[in-house]
């Protein structure tokens, strides 16, 4: 049973700690603002560029999606960096925890360093596999050599922030973010206009920035390192540690996005009425996202703590009141984006046929919500607890189980709103529930609760 005792702790010295649900909201608040704070990036750049004309805002579109995709797939340099951190932290060892941090750090950097350049060498290439020719492919080119030097600092924001999760810390990263937006729209400004420089303008602003973010994350991480007198080089021990807990996460990222892409194929198939419908759901869905991965973050970092501490009863406390969390988010959710979809999808667009697919595809999503707040909250707390194999061999199994469903839309479902129903029922659906059975069968175990540093 939950009682308030239960859900506190008493301090070493004697003094009652903050309660699971005040240190969920505490890691949980702040990392949803870092992690709207991000896509403001992409925001700023599309209504910057906008501006120069339709062949620079389609090239953006291009480059943009390369970018998201490269850095989206390096996502497991935070996951598995807060892992590692939170569990040091736990077991004691503070001075530990930074060093997996510095380690983290050092990987991204060289990473960042190896991708940014194969991506300014291969940009053209990239930007023809995807179709584009013309103005539209130079101005993309342009944007994606421009932006490419970047990619170190935007890797390195991703470890760092990664670390200051698993110190419990989600309010450093979000200051940094929300600084790193302002000063991105007025870099692109005045570049783009001001210099003259157009979408070159856009990428070299938007780069500086990442590097700027990523030298200020560090920096925090290293002045915390010093003091705590961790090694502050590169060792190849720590960056091949680092580079092994990450390698499952992002077979897991790799699912994740091949179900996203066949997603989209599908949606492609069932006409331009469901793809553009499914343009608005997908939106919708991936803000609403934001609010669940921040309780996954939060259960990310507790999770880790409570195992690196050796205290298993914590971490099934804490296994239960973050999916209660998770549960209820999702519920609110989908009462919100469900009830209120008649009005909102109108700021998307005109055509009432794109409207109403719109609509009846959010009710399919909204249904599903709170199974989606299970699933999130599953994700962190696995992922907390270090048991990346499980999810990336979880991650191919459920892409598995949704490709025959998903085909099975694409060859049977009417096209339209009917269509793009059953491509969500599929999705949010189908998919989800086999991630949530997965993961939840594993979370009702014990093979997850590796203890100690």
């Amino acid at each position: 049973m939950w009682t308030r005792e239960r859900l506190a702790e008493i301090s070493p010295d004697g003094r009652r700690a903050p309660s699971v649900d005040r240190q969920i909201l505490a890691l949980a608040v702040p990392a949803l603002g870092a992690l709207v704070a991000e896509p403001l990036f992409v925001l700023v750049d599309s209504a910057v560029v906008g501006h120069l004309g339709t062949a620079s805002l389609a090239g953006l579109a291009l480059a943009s999606t390369v970018l998201v995709t490269v850095v989206g797939l390096c996502v497991f340099l935070a996951y598995a960096t807060t892992a590692a951190v939170a569990r040091r932290l736990g077991a004691g060892d503070r001075g530990g925890a930074l060093q997996v941090g510095v380690d983290g750090m050092w990987l991204a950097l060289g990473l960042g360093i190896v991708l940014a350049a194969l991506t300014w060498a291969t940009a053209p290439w990239v930007v023809g596999a995807l179709g584009a020719a013309g103005a539209t492919a130079t101005e993309a080119v342009v944007y994606l050599r421009w932006s490419a030097p970047g990619l170190p600092g935007m890797l390195l924001v991703l470890a760092s922030t990664g670390a200051l999760r698993g110190l419990q810390d989600t309010r450093t990263p979000l200051v940094v973010a929300t600084a790193g937006a302002v000063v991105n729209a007025a870099l692109n400004v005045a570049l783009v206009y001001g210099a003259g420089m157009g979408i070159a303008g856009s990428g070299l602003g938007t780069a500086l920035t990442q590097l700027a973010m990523g030298a200020v994350l560090a920096a925090v991480l290293v002045r915390g390192a010093r003091a705590a007198g961790s090694r502050l080089g590169p060792h190849a021990a720590g960056l091949w540690a680092n580079a092994r807990a990450g390698a499952p996460l992002l077979v897991r990222t790799l699912t994740l996005r091949a179900a996203i892409l066949l997603t989209v194929w599908v949606a492609t198939g069932l006409g331009a009425t469901a793809l553009a419908g499914h343009q608005v759901v997908n939106a919708v869905w991936g803000l609403a996202a934001f609010a669940l991965d921040a309780l996954a973050i939060a259960a990310q970092a507790l999770v880790g703590h409570a195992l690196g501490a050796a205290d298993v009863p914590r971490t099934r406390a804490l296994l239960r009141r973050t999916l209660q969390w998770g549960v209820g988010a999702g519920a609110v959710l989908g009462l919100v984006l469900g009830g209120a979809s008649w009005l909102y999808v109108r700021l998307f667009t005109t055509d009432p046929d794109v409207r109403h697919a719109a609509v009846v595809a959010l009710v399919v999503a909204a249904v599903t919500m709170p199974m989606a707040g299970w699933v999130f909250v599953l994700d962190g707390v696995l992922i907390g607890a270090g048991d990346g194999r499980f999810l990336a061999w979880a991650g191919v199994a459920t892409l598995v189980a949704y490709v025959p469903v998903a085909l099975g839309v694409r060859a049977l479902a009417p096209d339209g709103a009917p269509g793009l129903a059953w491509l969500w029922a599929a999705f949010a659906g189908v998919f989800m529930l086999a991630r949530a059975v997965t993961t939840g069968w594993r979370a009702r175990g014990t093979a997850w609760m590796v203890t100690g540093a």
